[in-house]
């Protein structure tokens, strides 16, 4: 075996572990400014597009951890932002609903997605497309 393939500059693993870092730093600063942390803003997102899915699905559609999920949850409906309720037929399955407090907190996300594109100004729109399409493409390998 090679022991090129060992060399921490030939690994694609660290380069998106720094990237995934980098990315996270950028909206830290953005993020505390409307008190949510990167994962919350996540689940922020989903909310904001669906207002109400099943824990399964917020699971689903964010890929958080389950367990990390029941904790960013839990805080979430501390700065009430989210509901957790039973569902009426199936008292296992249990709903996230967005309350008007999360709701109104999207006016003051608006401008983080232009404002981390600003963050990184050498990618041009084709990059970030290119770049996108790529991972999508390395996570359905996952």
């Amino acid at each position: 075996m090679n022991e090129d393939y060992l060399k921490l500059e030939n690994q694609l693993c660290h380069r998106l572990y720094m990237a995934s870092n980098g990315i996270v730093r950028s909206y830290r600063p953005l993020l505390e400014a409307i008190e949510l942390t990167y994962p919350q803003y996540v689940v922020m997102m989903a909310m904001w597009e669906h207002k109400k899915l099943t824990i399964a699905q917020l699971l689903e559609k964010t890929a958080i951890d389950g367990g990390a999920m029941t904790l960013i949850l839990k805080k979430m409906m501390a700065k009430s932002l989210l509901d957790i309720v039973k569902d009426e037929q199936d008292k296992r399955k249990k709903w996230v609903i967005l309350t008007p407090q999360g709701d109104a907190l999207k006016a003051l996300a608006l401008t983080i997605p232009s404002k981390i594109r600003c963050s990184f100004p050498s990618l041009t729109v084709d990059d970030l497309a290119n770049l996108t399409k790529l991972l999508d493409k390395l996570l359905v390998e996952m």
